[in-house]
């Protein structure tokens, strides 16, 4: 791995141990435009880091107190199938596209990010808990499934889709929907990449070797975000976003005209 590739595998951990998100949006364009992966394989690639990423970030924030298992669950069983269909859909769409999307979805994560104020918390012992997230509001199964399909469409974990949903839809504070993400990220990006298999050509030491670095940085952002308040993560989250997707649309754009 050269040095660019060694500080992008830093950033994505730290990404994830930080925000529970943002590993694929800087793990996919550094597969494509540092390494020289085609889009393709990059996308099954970066499913793969992430998943690794994610399960390990997820084990810090256990020991934290900052994942709600009810509402992980919710998300992650009703994500998987979603995710592992939109992946083999993945397989058939054109590159430039996928790379279009991906941006796309990501600008309207980020506004919804912003422009939203997260619900009270609802207290992860309590009885009502389980069963609001398990019978009383299937419209966050039904979001699980439309987010695991867009997000294996363009080979994402969906943490960026994921953070805001759990906010708006059950209440989280910033830094539980951040642990509790991992959670779904982690199954997400398996049934990502079980989608892919087969289907592209993957490197597997290049993967292998760009997830342990991505491990360490994880470490860091975890312990990071101990010390940075829940609306300044937000901030940098939405801000984050904003110019990853626009230097992406931009480059997706020249490369239409080019064409």
């Amino acid at each position: 791995m050269t040095g660019i590739e060694l500080l992008a595998g830093l950033v994505v951990g730290m990404l994830l141990g930080l925000l529970g998100s943002g590993g694929s949006i800087v793990t996919l364009p550094a597969l494509v435009y540092i390494a020289g992966v085609d889009v393709k394989p990059a996308m099954a690639m970066t499913f793969g880091i992430v998943a690794i990423t994610a399960a390990f970030a997820t084990i810090q924030h256990v020991w934290m107190g900052r994942v709600r298992l009810p509402v992980a669950a919710v998300f992650g069983v009703t994500g998987i199938g979603g995710t592992y269909l939109g992946a083999r859909l993945g397989v058939w769409i054109p590159d430039s596209l996928q790379l279009m999307m991906f941006a796309s979805i990501m600008l309207l994560a980020a506004w919804r990010m912003c422009a939203s104020q997260p619900q009270q918390k609802v207290a992860m012992d309590s009885a009502p808990y389980v069963g609001q997230f398990s019978f009383k509001q299937p419209h966050i199964a039904v979001h699980g499934v439309i987010i695991g399909v867009l997000t294996g469409m363009v080979g994402v974990g969906g943490g960026f889709l994921i953070v805001p949903a759990l906010m708006l839809l059950s209440g989280l504070t910033i830094r539980d929907a951040v642990g509790t993400s991992l959670v779904v990220v982690t199954l997400k990006s398996i049934a990502g990449f079980t989608g892919y298999v087969g289907a592209v050509d993957i490197d597997y030491n290049m993967m292998i070797g760009f997830s342990l670095v991505a491990i360490i940085g994880s470490l860091a952002g975890a312990s990071l975000s101990n010390r940075i308040s829940g609306e300044k993560l937000r901030v940098v989250f939405g801000v984050f976003l904003v110019f990853m997707a626009s230097a992406i649309l931009l480059e997706s754009g020249i490369e239409i005209l080019q064409s």
